[in-house]
């Protein structure tokens, strides 16, 4: 078993599944609910399933935006990229808070901010290290690109309302090039902010981001827009994400090499797993967890535990 933790970035040494430790749904739950199950038929299955819907969706993603990026390249928005490359930090057998320092190491100590890109298969811990480094950079933020697709949605949405037409319809070079010039990135209040003006609307993206931008209007039509404005959506992240590494700030952006290839910066970063096995064993482990305290309610004894675990792991191999 000690090869399953160590893998983990754990002390070699049994964990047993308790109430607490399920509760907990960490590192620690994963590594506990692997230990107690890596001999189960089903477990295993399942988390060979989990591990490759893992890889069949980041490759149907990696799809989707290169064909994305292809249809900017075609339009003039982005220029063909040769590929910066990526500095590969082997994830297996380390913790979290390991792999955030060995990514440290490699800024030197005359860092002082700038923008950190970090690719990597969806499990190898991308969110979790930039949870990290955000407490241990100085002066750190993150960046999204989903809120730059909401805002380009809420544009385009709001022109098909005004003109009576079609999203797919409005969706034309001009007009996404007339409603990204609507999107300007600054100083607002005091702070770095996106401010959407245009088409009777004023209105910072931080301000809105949990209101305007996830309502109906927007939601709906998120995929539609996505698909044809990858560059646009690129380009004003890159041009925004060196203002603010310009500033003297650390900015953290996680993605998909596809488009984060056009983020100018030297600091880049590819978390992978030589074990790749592993990917889909923490997935289901995640699962499981999530389901057993699910499933427990109000009992916390140890072999209400146990059996919350077993059904848990039934229910998720027959669905």
């Amino acid at each position: 078993m000690g090869g399953v933790l160590s893998a983990l970035g754990m002390a070699d040494e049994e964990i047993p599944i308790t109430h607490q430790v399920l509760a907990a749904q960490d590192s620690k739950t994963s590594a506990a609910l692997i230990q107690a199950l890596r001999e189960n038929e089903n477990f295993v299955s399942f988390a060979k399933k989990s591990g490759d819907a893992i890889l069949a969706r980041d490759n149907e993603d990696a799809a989707k935006l290169a064909n994305g990026i292809e249809i900017a390249i075609a339009k003039g928005v982005l220029p063909k990229l040769t590929p910066t490359p990526y500095t590969k930090i082997d994830v297996f057998g380390k913790t979290a808070p390991q792999v955030a320092d060995e990514l440290i190491g490699h800024l030197g100590e005359g860092f002082k901010g700038g923008v950190l890109v970090l690719v990597g298969l969806s499990g190898t811990g991308k969110g979790t290290t930039v949870d990290i480094l955000k407490n241990k950079l100085p002066n750190c933020t993150t960046w999204s690109n989903g809120n730059i697709f909401r805002s380009l949605t809420l544009l385009a949405a709001t022109y098909c309302e005004q003109n009576g037409v079609a999203i797919k319809d409005a969706l034309t070079p001009e007009n996404l090039a007339a409603w990204m010039a609507m999107l300007s990135f600054g100083q607002f209040n005091g702070k770095f902010d996106t401010k959407i003006a245009g088409l009777g609307l004023d209105l910072l993206v931080s301000e809105h981001a949990n209101t305007t931008l996830k309502g109906k209007m927007v939601g709906g039509n998120i995929p539609t827009v996505a698909e044809v404005t990858q560059g646009e959506v690129v380009k004003f992240a890159s041009d925004a994400c060196k203002m603010m590494g310009e500033a003297g700030v650390t900015v953290l952006l996680e993605g998909r090499s596809q488009t984060v290839d056009y983020i100018d910066s030297p600091h880049r970063f590819e978390l992978t797993m030589s074990d790749a096995q592993l990917i889909g064993m923490r997935r289901a482990a995640q699962r499981i967890g999530a389901k057993s305290i699910e499933l427990l309610g109000e009992a916390k004894d140890d072999d209400a535990v146990k059996a919350s675990v077993t059904l848990a792991l039934s229910q998720l191999c027959t669905e």
